[in-house]
């Protein structure tokens, strides 16, 4: 039934009204939208040609609400889902080893496949459009993550996923056995003229220690700039590119987020910086924390952004465990670079443009040889004419 008295109200059947409601508020949610709510409900309920599992219909329907919202990064996860979830961002999990981005075409898009991985075993190549995941078609999954999780399950269990592949127009599908990932999402290494090199490959919740002991040891061993490399990188962390952006950057604003209220968060940096010149390389797929990192040197005129257009995500997702252990994942503000410019959708323009060699197009970024790299030769060359 539904009443709309002091709230609109719906009772769900367990005999006892103080045992079941959800309640809605009668000046924002039309009686007959409750009403159908019902009705759709007693039908499934009642001519369904099996039993159904009531508990099953509203995680559905609480799925449903966060879908509604028409949000990729807004999703809810069941405790199996979530579980997973929350493996793949700590830099290990159970899985195939790929990194994937939601691409314009709204496809779930292969970055990577990484070394080693049973992705990379089969033949995944970068640019894959995953289309199915055990038969079940995905092209209409507007959050990435889920995709994702279907994917994921026990060690040593199969997975069979259908690709598309655009460069050559073919449709492809693997059997592929699922493995432990543990991801080393940061490399470094000197290049020449005492050229430091770091390459984050994902903002996981350990990567600003990380980044400070790669950073440290190239300090140690002579580096006189550095360049970093956050091509491909779809984002993660937030207090973690934050912090790595206060140990690079002078004193002054890093970022800040923005909710419907117009309330604001600013993260600043304190006064100490890397004092010396720095390079950050970009693409169409340096999203999220890859873009308040270059936003932020960027505005601070801290150094030079090398390559393509990133991709363009200017927006903060919350994440909470509930009670079942399930959980909500839910864009809560979006975020401005200090210059206080929001790049959702925009994406921020390198101050060198160049892209990678055709050859390479299809090709993760660590599958280009370093003497082909020609993004990180013109970081490399712009360095040089700043080193003192």
């Amino acid at each position: 039934m539904a009443t709309f008295a002091v709230s609109a109200l719906i009772f769900l059947g367990w005999g006892n009204i103080n045992q079941g409601v959800i309640y809605f508020n009668p000046d924002t949610v039309d009686q007959s939208i409750v009403a159908k709510f019902n009705k759709v409900r007693s039908i499934l309920k009642n001519e369904y040609y099996e039993n159904v599992d009531e508990n099953k219909l509203l995680e559905g329907a609480i799925a449903g609400m966060a879908d509604s919202l028409g949000d990729p990064y807004t999703a809810y996860y069941t405790k199996e889902e979530w579980k997973m979830y929350s493996e793949s961002i700590t830099g290990s999990y159970v899985g195939i080893g790929v990194s994937i981005s939601l691409g314009e075409d709204n496809l779930v898009t292969i970055v990577e496949p990484f070394e080693g991985s049973p992705a990379e075993e089969v033949g995944m190549k970068k640019g894959d459009k995953i289309i199915r995941v055990d038969g079940k078609d995905v092209r209409g999954v507007k959050d990435g993550d889920a995709v994702v999780n279907m994917i994921r399950g026990p060690e040593n269990t199969k997975v069979k996923i259908t690709v598309y592949r655009p460069s050559n127009g073919e449709m492809l599908e693997f059997d592929l056995a699922r493995k432990k990932i543990k991801i080393a999402n940061i490399k470094s290494r000197m290049l020449e003229d005492n050229i430091g090199y770091i390459r984050i490959v994902k903002f996981d919740s350990e990567i600003n220690r990380y980044f400070n002991e790669h950073l440290n040891k190239l300090i140690s061993n002579g580096m006189k700039a550095l360049v970093i490399d956050v091509r491909d990188n779809p984002g993660g962390y937030y207090d973690q590119v934050v912090a790595i952006c206060d140990r690079l950057l002078p004193e002054g604003t890093i970022v800040y987020t923005e909710d419907k209220y117009k309330r604001q968060d600013v993260k600043k940096s304190d006064a100490k910086e890397l004092g010396m010149p720095i390079a950050v390389l970009i693409n169409s797929n340096s999203a999220s924390a890859s873009e308040i990192l270059a936003g932020a040197i960027k505005d601070h005129k801290k150094g030079t952004l090398v390559g393509t257009k990133t991709f363009g995500k200017g927006l903060v997702q919350a994440s909470s465990t509930l009670d079942d252990g399930s959980g909500l994942k839910v864009t809560i503000a979006r975020y401005f670079t200090p210059s206080g410019v929001c790049i959702h959708g925009a994406g921020i323009m390198p101050d060198i443009e160049i892209d990678v060699p055709e050859e390479y197009k299809d090709s993760p970024i660590s599958d280009i040889p370093p003497e082909k790299d020609i993004q990180l030769k013109a970081a490399v060359e712009n360095l040089k004419g700043k080193i003192k």
